[in-house]
């Protein structure tokens, strides 16, 4: 996305140019990036057109999502279905010949607007439950509820219910973007996206809520975020990789910075920090000892990588805001402990 919330789709261009170059007669080109409707045909197409060759005549032309959850131990490439879709039958046909030789099921839709609407479809569903879970623990929490204990309960139910998790906020290559594809491309036939977009609020809310919940514990304690120094418990976006694209903890730095607070972190999969797309920030990744905990007015649990010792981390700490629920099962110290 742009600054703006535009698509940036410069590279799939770039990509064309250099595709439309180079193309041959009888090849088949397949676009795998997420998208909004229309890319495949109406942005690739005419760019590679520009060869003199023609899309489902002289080269096919068709567009398969990639479909990922890094670290889930159930799936891999070869097992999560691919949806595959062409606009033109040869184009489909060749696209589920090539997928068919490496995936275990294909599913082939009628278009590639269609699969690449499919794509929107998947994260969207995800960013708007994510952010209505992070709506009813900001509501619970201020009622005195246990947001953990009701997602828990409520997940006992066999149908009709499929559990989200509330946390410091979006992160990922997809569910923080992709939802704006559509909010973009919807502009086109004048319709509004109310939900996705207030569901984007929501969950850009939400590592200002954290830091909020840090002030008013930080206040208990007699302190100020001012001059306070915080130690941020993981940088990668989910638990047990390295990926830290869009990752919340980089944007609670970030306020915590500019609120005068001094922040750290520690991230076993992410020894050093330098320069990301919205961040500059460049620091190494803190030892997780007790000398070290001690020395932090708070910790912050951002990511709950498994190698984390929680009641360890909440013995030595001063102060522990738990984001993602990482500390029920410490029994010792828990006065110390915040939920945001």
């Amino acid at each position: 996305l742009g600054k703006h919330r535009e698509p940036d789709i410069s590279y799939i261009e770039q990509t064309s140019e250099t595709i439309f170059q180079n193309v041959q007669k009888g090849q088949l080109i397949v676009l795998e990036s997420s998208t909004f409707p229309g890319t495949t045909e109406g942005v690739m197409r005419p760019i590679i057109e520009k060869s003199g060759l023609k899309a489902h005549k002289d080269f096919y032309l068709g567009f398969s999502p990639e479909r990922e959850d890094p670290n889930n131990p159930d799936f891999n490439t070869r097992t999560i279905p691919k949806v595959i879709g062409a606009n033109h039958p040869t184009s489909l046909q060749l696209t589920k010949a090539l997928y068919d030789e490496v995936i275990v099921r294909t599913v082939p839709v009628s278009s590639s607007e269609a699969a690449e609407a499919t794509k929107l479809l998947e994260n969207i569903f995800r960013s708007v439950n994510i952010a209505m879970v992070n709506e009813m623990k900001m509501i619970l929490d201020r009622m005195g509820i246990d947001v953990w204990e009701v997602i828990h309960a409520a997940s006992t139910k066999p149908f009709g219910y499929m559990p989200f998790y509330p946390g410091p906020g979006l992160g990922g290559h997809c569910i923080p973007i992709d939802p704006f594809y559509l909010t973009w491309k919807a502009r086109e036939f004048e319709i509004s996206t109310r939900f996705i977009e207030l569901a984007g609020e929501v969950n850009t809310f939400m590592p200002f809520y954290v830091v909020n919940k840090l002030v008013d514990a930080l206040n208990q304690n007699q302190k100020s975020i001012n001059g306070s120094r915080i130690l941020i418990l993981g940088l990668a976006y989910k638990k047990n990789i390295d990926d830290l694209r869009e990752s919340p903890s980089l944007k609670l730095m970030e306020i915590i910075s500019e609120k005068g607070g001094m922040a750290d972190y520690h991230d076993p999969y992410i020894p050093k920090l330098g320069h990301t797309r919205h961040y500059n920030f460049e620091m190494k990744s803190v030892e997780l000892t007790a000398k070290n905990l001690k020395g932090y007015d708070a910790v912050l649990i951002s990511t709950d990588h498994s190698v984390y010792d929680m009641n360890f981390i909440v013995k030595h700490a001063n102060l522990v805001i738990d984001t993602r629920n990482a500390t029920a099962k410490v029994k010792t110290g828990r006065e110390k402990i915040v939920r945001a």
